[in-house]
């Protein structure tokens, strides 16, 4: 049993597909069917039932699925470990992004993070906090950068706050609070809403407000995107709540404003309690420099504006 023969066997079951497999791995169909063929002959027995339609895992190939992912991942880290023996920083870095992170400019931690440690690859994975705190928790990725609630923390992960925030209320320019600088959670009642969907941790942090308030409200629009949420609110079909940088990046023309009572935000950046890998080390030293020199900047702005 070779780790060659363990990665195409992982790719298979991945892709569902010896074709997409093959071409994921950089090598014929043929080449890689006979690896997996002499596999199932060294075990006897069959990882995968094919048919000319489909690909799937046979009951023996779901058994060893998990083994052999655990198996490259062992290689991986040894591989990894042995490098970090002279200070080489290698391997591949699995990081998870909620969509409307803005506690930290990602390419700008990339930038300096690839600067440092140039043989690392990086794989990044957009989702909301649920899904990421999930895949860290069933070591899928190795860092992620969460939003969550106030009074909400990520579960079974180590983290560190990154930022907190409340919410703003974002109109169309039309809207008749559109004026408004500043508002109560109360003004939104019965308007039509646009949310991100039911039982995400996005759309949990405007339930929770407007449940604690005792108001209701009609989210009448769901999506997954900060970007069609405000195409939905500037077209004038809705209203919304979102953490004010997702707005100011965004290019709509929309108008905010502050919601006195309304809910409060919290960045976290994420990763594995027990044993991070160097990857995933390397990058939260570099996330902790960039934070440090942001704070730095920020703190030397207001000195010099005589705050």
């Amino acid at each position: 049993m070779e780790l060659q023969q363990l990665r195409y066997v992982v790719e298979v079951a991945d892709t569902l597909s010896f074709t997409r497999a093959a071409e994921r791995c950089f090598v014929t169909q043929s080449a890689l069917s006979h690896q997996v063929a002499s596999l199932e002959r060294e075990l006897g027995r069959r990882l995968f039932v094919r048919s000319s339609r489909q690909v799937r895992l046979s009951e023996a190939g779901e058994a060893f699925i998990g083994h052999a992912r655990s198996a490259l991942r062992a290689a991986e880290r040894a591989r990894e470990d042995a490098a970090a023996v002279d200070g080489v920083v290698e391997g591949t870095l699995r990081i998870g992004v909620i969509p409307t992170v803005t506690a930290v400019d990602v390419p700008a931690v990339l930038v300096a993070y690839r600067a440092a440690h140039p043989d690392v690859r990086v794989e990044l994975q957009v989702g909301n906090s649920d899904v990421l705190m999930r895949s860290l928790r069933h070591d899928e990725l190795d860092v992620a950068l969460l939003g969550l609630r106030e009074g909400v923390e990520p579960l079974g992960v180590a983290s560190r706050v990154l930022s907190r925030e409340r919410l703003v209320a974002v109109f169309p320019r039309g809207h008749e609070l559109a004026h408004r600088s500043d508002i109560d959670l109360e003004d939104l009642a019965g308007m039509t809403f646009a949310d991100f969907p039911v039982a995400t941790s996005g759309r949990a942090q405007s339930d929770a407000a407007f449940a604690a308030a005792d108001l209701t409200r009609d989210v009448a629009f769901e999506a997954d995107s900060a970007a069609l949420l405000l195409g939905l609110v500037e077209s004038g079909l809705a209203v919304t709540l979102l953490a004010p940088g997702t707005v100011q990046r965004s290019e709509f023309d929309v108008a905010t404003a502050a919601v006195r009572d309304g809910p409060v935000r919290i960045e976290y950046l994420a990763w594995d309690t027990a044993a991070p890998r160097n990857v995933a080390r390397a990058f939260l030293a570099v996330v902790e420099a960039v934070a440090s020199r942001r704070a730095n900047s920020d703190n030397a702005g207001k000195s010099g504006s005589g705050e």
